[in-house]
Parts: structure tokens; C-alpha cells; sequence
């Protein structure tokens, strides 16, 4: 099903536009009325993607499925699969007296082992919330006097513009800016999961993951393990879209990558930030919450570009790890359990008190139940 968008797209009257035709009423129930008269089996879909997490409890999808078609939310959050040992990292390094900690506003509320990013900056520790690596960058130009940390985590959507920032930093040569990289790519996780044994009938795709990476990735997950995949937009017609065509997958049997979402993700994807990933960046092994060490699905920066690398340039001591007791955060994470059968949800933990870092982000899976639940807002 495709959506072409007018050649203007940008202006406030194709967002309107955009807006209107994606959440159409009429479109919408045409498409359940479809889903309804097709689906026929059990079928389990994951979503694996924050943004797309968020949208499906704004919009009430849940609510309005048929019974048999079940969704659940995997390792789409960055924040939230960032592991709590990275966290405790963050907050050894910020307490250095000659750094400055840049990060991602998220982030900083979320519990390390005995602290969290928030109660540092509390006690007086120099740490600012930036809305990309290049405004740490800038802030490390205007304090040459003090060594400036990015926090970088996101899969391939964010991980492009921290490489292009240790590139921009290389190039004008300023050397006291690094990167703390928790980056990671969504393919070896998903794959994780199959071999975990957790039942998934398809994946909803990650759209902005994907507009970078192309549709290829994916492939190993149709042919090796049996489970397809759609990348999805973000709109109610998107995603209903993109299930009943993961819905005539499971019902002929054909398990395939496929793109719902063609006005923005291409089978290439974008290659000149794959690129540069590849220039900065090489796959390592990374530990993400609730999974423990996956295999190659870590982005670690290049003996070349060592001297931006806060493991390298920066020696701390982290201290044990200390896991929050109670919290399901990573059983939620691998879409072992809903955030509705943690007996901490809602009670000691909330967006205004987090335990655990699912109900921190805004991408996060806890949030997004508590503050939607599986309404039926359309």
C-alpha cells in the first residue's frame, strides 16, 4: 500500500495533509475490516521501535484488533537497552572535576546502581542535556580548559551524526571532545530473541532505524529463523497497514522483509551515513539490558580515532553493578512480560519515580502503558 507524498513535503500544509491522510478514519476501518476477514491464525508481532512503541498506546491499536492478533514490545527503546553498567560509567566520569557531560535529556533520570545523571548534577557535577553530538561539540570548542563527553546511544538513526561529530572533530582538530558510545544496532538483537525461544510470529519494522540501513538487514531473519518483517511508519494507517501485511505472511506461510513505509525508507537506505558509520565505527560485542552480551551488535569507535574515545582517553573506577530489585524492565524488553504484570508498575514506579528505565523514556514501553494503557483513542 503506498502513500505518495506531494513534492512540497516540509511545509505545514503537507504535514496537515500527511497528518489527515494517516489517520483517516475511513481508511482506518477499512484496513481492521481487512485484518478482521483475514487473519485467521494466532499471530504474535513485536514492535522494534520506540517511536512506533509510543504510537500504538497514543492510538489505542491494541484496543482495536481482533483477540487473536497479539502485539508486544521488544528492545525498541535506546534508553532503555542501554545497560544499567553504562549508566554507572556516565556517572563515574561526570564526576571527574575537568569534565563537562553532554547528553540526551532521557537519559539523565535514569537509576544507575546508587545514583542517576539527574542527582549528580544535583550535587554540582558540570553535565548538560544537548540535542545532538555536534552541540557537544560546540560546547567543547567554547571550553578548551575542559574535556567534554558525549553520551552517544542509539541504533543506526543517531549513530551516523555522533560518527560525522568525531569526523567534524578530527578535521578541526579539537581534542578535547569524546564520545562514550553505547551505540548499537537493532538486527543482532532481533535475531537474539529468535534464538531465545520468545514466539514471534513478525516484526513491525523500525522505520527510522531502517531509512538508514535499507531493508536488507532484516533478510536473515526470514531466511534463518522463519519470521517476517515489515518496516512500518509511524501513523495509525502505517501500522495497521503494516500488520495485515505481516497477517498475509503468517496466513500464506511466506515469511519475507517487505516496506510499508516507501515515502521514506528505501532497500538501500541511505548510504553515505552507512559510510561514515563504517569510517568511525566497527561491530563489537555489547551488553544490552535484559539480554546480557550480544554478539556484533555494538558500535565501538577505531584505533584511529582513539583519542575521541572516552573508554580510552578517560580512566575510571564504576562501581558494582547493583540491579534494581523487582523491576522487569528486561523481561519487558525481550516482550517476555507486559509493564502491567511488574508489581512495581504504577505503585513505587512511575514517570515522576522510575525504578527502572523502561518507565524513564518516552520511547519506553512502561510509559507508554502508563500513560495510554491499550485505550481505544481513534
Amino acid at each position: 500500500m503506498n502513500h505518495p507524498i506531494p513534492p512540497e513535503a516540509g511545509n505545514s500544509m503537507t504535514k496537515m495533509l500527511t497528518t489527515q491522510t494517516y489517520r483517516d478514519k475511513k481508511k482506518i476501518g477499512e484496513i481492521l475490516e481487512m485484518i478482521r476477514k483475514r487473519s485467521s491464525k494466532k499471530i504474535r508481532l513485536m514492535e522494534v521501535c520506540g517511536g512506533h512503541t509510543m504510537a500504538i498506546h497514543k492510538f489505542g491499536i491494541p484496543g482495536l484488533l481482533p483477540k487473536n492478533v497479539i502485539l508486544k514490545s521488544g528492545p525498541g527503546c535506546p534508553v532503555c537497552v542501554s545497560d544499567q553498567k553504562f549508566i554507572d560509567r556516565a556517572i563515574a566520569i561526570a564526576r571527574k572535576e575537568d569534565v563537562i557531560l553532554t547528553t540526551f535529556g532521557d537519559l539523565i533520570r535514569v537509576p544507575g546502581s546508587t545514583s542517576s545523571l539527574e542527582k549528580e548534577r544535583a550535587k554540582g557535577c558540570d553535565i548538560r542535556i544537548v540535542y545532538s553530538s555536534l552541540d557537544a561539540l560546540k560546547i567543547a570548542r567554547q571550553n578548551p580548559e575542559k574535556r567534554v563527553v558525549f553520551l552517544g546511544i542509539g541504533f543506526e538513526t543517531t549513530a551516523p551524526t555522533s560518527a560525522a561529530t568525531i569526523l567534524k572533530a578530527s578535521k578541526s582538530k579539537i581534542d578535547n571532545f569524546c564520545l562514550l558510545s553505547a551505540h548499537k544496532i537493532m538486527p543482532p538483537a532481533m535475531e537474539a530473541l529468535a534464538f531465545d525461544g520468545i514466539r514471534i510470529d513478525g516484526f513491525i519494522g523500525p522505520g527510522h532505524v531502517s531509512t538508514i540501513t535499507g531493508s536488507g538487514i532484516y533478510q536473515i531473519l526470514a531466511d534463518n529463523h522463519g519470521i517476517g518483517c515489515v518496516i512500518s511508519g509511524f501513523e495509525p494507517v502505517d501500522i495497521l497497514q503494516s500488520i495485515l501485511m505481516l497477517i498475509n505472511q503468517k496466513e500464506q506461510g511466506e515469511p519475507k522483509v517487505e516496506i510499508e513505509y516507501s515515502r521514506a525508507v528505501k532497500p538501500k537506505g541511505n548510504e553515505k551515513a552507512q559510510r561514515i558509520m563504517e569510517e568511525v565505527f566497527y561491530l563489537s560485542d555489547d551488553c544490552w539490558r535484559g539480554f546480557g552480551d550480544i554478539p556484533m551488535s555494538g558500535l565501538k569507535i577505531r584505533k584511529k580515532y582513539a583519542r575521541w574515545d572516552a573508554e580510552k582517553v578517560l580512566h575510571v573506577t564504576v562501581e558494582k553493578t547493583r540491579y534494581k530489585k523487582g523491576c522487569i524492565c528486561g523481561e519487558v524488553l525481550k516482550g517476555k512480560k507486559s509493564p502491567t504484570e511488574c508489581r512495581l508498575f504504577k505503585s513505587a514506579c512511575t514517570p515522576a519515580t522510575p525504578i527502572g528505565a523502561c518507565m524513564v523514556s518516552s520511547e519506553g514501553a512502561c510509559h507508554a502503558h502508563y500513560l495510554y494503557g491499550n485505550g481505544k483513542l481513534l
